[in-house]
């Protein structure tokens, strides 16, 4: 539904270079080159900057990469709907999830839906929080729900609510029994941290850093099931949200405690889609029934 020369601008768009826009998109480099100074010559206005590294969208370049990526959503979004017709409601909603979201709440809330619409089909892709965001700016997911400290203007917050961070640790832990626990607290005991791409991580090393604490964390991880699993048998600290634990202490044999530190307590979580996009009633519904789960965690 859309030319060529669009599909090919989107493509680099995305990628950041001509290269991998090739390889993605199957044709030559110098086709795809072609196409760009023709939308270009047709703008009027130059879409890319040309760097040794890549190709950078220009201000022009943005807002057509936007424009294209709505309507790209839009007119799949009516192909979908119209298949639907003939094929018992059957849609699908593509959604990009941080881990902790994905052991628990998305599974449930896919079920419920799919109890009130058996129709639907669901595409899941579990990544890294910054990851999920640029998932939906690229038109790759149709929602988002992940954690974040910011606001990306190209995103539209379809929900958000407060994610403090809690220091998770087994029920015989020296901590277990305090209602909430200081940084400094936690200094005298090993500790296992997620690498420093996460947000707990970035917002633990920021309010270790404002108080002047150093920790030295006995695992480094990328995988928060890793350390969930290390924090029962080692007995070390780690830090979640209750989010990502909730349904696991009583059986785990672990308390989560809060951390007694404003800058622990920024982090959000978000419910994320394209900004401009019109949502089906299939995504409006899907939307419903995962907000409603998050409201009673």
């Amino acid at each position: 539904m859309h030319s060529v020369s669009l599909r090919y601008f989107l493509a680099v768009a995305n990628t950041g270079s001509l290269g991998e826009a090739s390889e993605k998109l199957h044709v030559t480099i110098s086709a795809i080159s072609r196409q760009i100074a023709k939308l270009e010559d047709e703008v009027g206005y130059p879409l890319f900057e040309r760097q040794p590294r890549g190709m950078a969208l220009t201000k022009a370049g943005e807002l057509l990469a936007a424009h294209v990526r709505r309507t790209l959503l839009e007119g799949e979004q009516v192909l979908d709907e119209i298949n639907a017709l003939a094929s018992f409601d059957r849609s699908t909603i593509r959604i990009a999830s941080s881990e902790a979201f994905a052991r628990d709440i998305l599974p449930r809330a896919i079920a419920r839906y799919l109890e009130k619409s058996p129709g639907t089909r669901f595409e899941l892709s579990v990544t890294a929080p910054q990851d999920v965001t640029l998932r939906v700016c690229n038109g790759d997911a149709d929602i988002g729900l992940t954690f974040s400290v910011l606001r990306d203007p190209e995103i539209c917050v379809e929900y958000t609510r407060s994610s403090p961070i809690y220091a998770l640790m087994r029920r015989n832990h020296d901590l277990a029994a305090r209602s909430k626990v200081s940084l400094s607290d936690l200094q005298h005991f090993p500790i296992a941290l997620l690498d420093p791409g996460t947000t707990i991580r970035q917002m633990f090393d920021m309010a270790s850093s404002f108080d002047g604490l150093l920790f030295d964390p006995v695992l480094t991880c990328n995988n928060s099931s890793t350390l969930h699993v290390f924090t029962q048998i080692s007995g070390a600290v780690s830090l979640t949200s209750r989010f990502a634990v909730r349904a696991q202490l009583t059986k785990d044999g672990l308390v989560a405690i809060p951390i007694d530190h404003p800058a622990m307590a920024l982090r959000s979580v978000q419910i994320q889609t394209l900004s401009g996009r019109m949502l089906s009633a299939t995504l409006k519904g899907f939307l419903a029934q995962l907000i409603e789960l998050l409201e009673v965690e």
